[in-house]
């Protein structure tokens, strides 16, 4: 099953099965706008828990806040979203449908790799001891196809580097990338288009003032600088960790939940003396890295993409990127930001944003790391990497091979068959396991296999069952999701089986 199969499968899986609905669906929705549903809940607060216990919980150094959405307007303009949020956009004349430029050119460059990679496999089937670096210094379309993107990618660079949007368009017309929708080339100009949500602050239309939707979470860590150093009493280097919802208004929102209007981020901004940014980022990126390796995201899945276009604000960048579906996309920014955040707020409010350091006796503004993960990404990642298709019998399994510190639900608690005592028995059981582990209780009115597929679909790493022998001997059926192997062990043991594997100091070591 390919990555794109899998994908339409995963948005299907995740709508059946409670994870993520369309907003508003009975009014025909609201594009790129999502709810989550009870299973998507849950596995979203775990996603969130590990992140927070992983950022504050493991590290004495950072400290966590929640900041307003609504912040005052001169926020944005010190931190340059009023004057330079803005994304390049051109609109086919055709289809009318408006687009990124920068994303068109992605997808082209996208579509060339995918080439590459289509060649390589090839090669591999057919000859033993295949070595890609070989494969790749001797074919020649492949050697065409590099070399087409590396010529695209200086002149993209180039462009965006000099905000030049006329050779933005120049090169998707050279490309001849067409409408997705109409499938033509007559195409706008490109033109740039402000991100931020604008609101109204005040009950009188006249009177009100104009306040924005945060794009973004970090600058209501910047502007509590002092307020969370000071009250938590934290030496630099230390760190302030934030989960938030931030708001853009994407014309091209698109990929299910990867790019959405309304998002969640999990950020943590690290404060560090000027000079030693660099070692501090080497040391952030590998320890985000792990975490996502952790939390079961293969190796092979993940890769570090280096900037080519720094933001204004950061003297290093690098994104941590996962193999979606649809190609290999940012999941976590890891940025050397300077002192830029801090300096602005400074020059824009008045007030000092310095700190003195004890050891050097002398004050000055820290320098920023920052670690910057979007949480429905993240929560796309696993799906996409979680949901398998086996065949059991003649029949397809669908199961969510979640790591078990993400399931929604860890334990599903079953009588064999709703009579004879045995939902009294299953029922006890259960109540005793709720209050350390979500856990889920079905009656004996459905087959147990059908049971135990509906758990293994939205990712229940074990369930229990209570049948006539436990009536007997007080043991109970252990099922295993991934292997389904099942184990018989005793109603006192339940605890302590179910603790030993729902661990999760692997995740946070």
């Amino acid at each position: 099953m390919n990555y794109a199969d899998v994908f339409a499968k995963v948005i299907s899986h995740a709508k059946e099965y409670g994870f993520i609905f369309p907003s508003s669906e009975i009014y025909d929705g609201l594009s790129a706008v999502y709810d989550y549903g009870p299973m998507g809940v849950e596995l979203k607060n775990n996603i969130k828990d590990l992140w927070w216990r992983a950022m504050v919980q493991m590290n004495e150094n950072i400290v966590g806040i929640d900041a307003a959405i609504l912040m005052h307007p001169q926020v944005w303009k010190a931190s340059g979203h009023v004057d330079a949020f803005s994304d390049p956009l051109i609109d086919n004349k055709d289809s009318k449908k408006r687009y990124r430029a920068d994303v068109l050119i992605e997808d082209w460059v996208q579509k060339q790799e995918d080439k590459i990679k289509k060649e390589v496999e090839k090669a591999a089937k057919r000859f033993e001891n295949f070595d890609e670096s070989m494969f790749r210094s001797t074919n020649g379309r492949v050697l065409e196809y590099q070399k087409k993107i590396d010529e695209v990618m200086v002149r993209f660079v180039n462009a965006l580097e000099g905000n030049d949007m006329d050779g933005l368009r120049q090169i998707i017309v050279d490309l001849e990338i067409a409408c997705p929708e109409s499938g033509t080339r007559n195409w706008s100009d490109v033109r740039q288009f402000n991100l931020m949500f604008k609101t109204a602050l005040g009950a009188v239309a006249g009177d009100a003032q104009d306040i924005y939707l945060r794009p973004e979470t970090a600058q209501g860590i910047f502007v509590n600088f002092l307020n969370a150093q000071k009250s938590a009493r934290q030496k630099v280097p230390f760190g302030i960790a934030q989960i938030g919802k931030a708001f853009r208004n994407e014309i091209v929102a698109r990929q299910f939940i990867f790019r959405m209007r309304e998002f969640e981020q999990m950020e943590m901004q690290f404060f560090v003396r000027p000079g030693t940014e660099l070692e501090w980022f080497t040391q952030w990126k590998e320890k985000r890295n792990r975490w996502h390796r952790a939390l079961g995201l293969p190796e092979k899945r993940l890769r570090f993409h280096v900037h080519e276009k720094l933001a204004h604000y950061a003297n290093a960048a690098e994104d941590i990127q996962f193999e979606f579906p649809f190609g290999f996309k940012e999941l976590e920014g890891i940025h050397s930001r300077t002192d830029f955040d801090l300096t602005e707020h400074q020059k824009f409010s008045g007030k000092k944003l310095t700190y003195y350091d004890p050891e050097l006796q002398q004050s000055y503004v820290p320098y920023v790391i920052e670690t910057s993960v979007g949480l429905d990404r993240t929560f796309l990642a696993h799906m996409s990497h979680a949901y398998t298709e086996e065949d059991v019998n003649g029949e397809t399994r669908v199961v969510l091979k979640l790591h078990p510190a993400l399931a929604p639900i860890k334990v599903a608690v079953f009588p064999l068959v709703e009579k004879e005592g045995l939902p009294e028995v299953a029922l006890e059981i259960f109540h005793k396991i709720k209050f350390d582990y979500r856990t889920h209780y079905e009656d004996g009115r459905d087959a147990i296999g059908r049971r135990y597929r509906r758990m293994d679909a939205i990712g229940v790493p074990y369930a229990i069952t209570v049948d006539h022998q436990t009536l007997v001997d007080q043991t109970v059926t252990i099922r295993e999701r991934d292997t389904m192997a099942q184990e018989r062990i005793s109603i006192d043991a339940i605890h302590h089986y179910i603790a030993e594997r729902l661990s999760i100091r692997s995740v946070l070591a």
